[in-house]
């Protein structure tokens, strides 16, 4: 058995409820445990979140240079365009927009509470046009 096995991704946010509900949809995913202060999840593939009421949360301000990059998740999907727009539908939002026509490779999104994270496609795509 290993010495350390990979544990839980908790991400601190004024309602742990309403942003536990944000993934639980995005991911498919099950509540597994809740208490007055953490909610936690379980999706399909066994990938373990976990959300944490701190009132004083602040959102990282990525892109911008102020508040950056606290904490980062990728997550791997079929269909760029359909996982945007499910993100969009639970209360998510893009933060960067491509102006140029075609495919791309990966897109930035924030949840409900301004955690940042990558949609990237999960298997190749032909080479990035534009």
């Amino acid at each position: 058995m290993p010495l350390v096995t990979a544990g839980v991704v908790v991400l601190d946010c004024a309602e742990p409820e309403k942003l536990a509900v944000f993934y639980k949809e995005f991911l498919q995913a099950e509540e597994i445990g809740a208490t007055a202060n953490l909610v936690e999840i379980r999706g399909a593939d066994g990938m373990r979140m976990a959300f944490r009421r701190d009132a004083n949360a602040t959102p990282p301000s990525w892109p911008r240079p102020e508040n950056s990059l606290q904490a980062h998740l990728d997550f791997l999907v079929e269909d760029l365009d359909a996982a945007e727009r499910r993100v969009v539908e639970l209360g998510g939002r893009l933060l960067e927009a491509k102006d140029a026509p075609g495919p791309y490779e990966e897109r930035g999104c924030s949840d409900p509470a301004g955690h940042s994270f990558t949609l990237r496609r999960a298997r190749p795509a032909g080479p990035k046009r534009g």
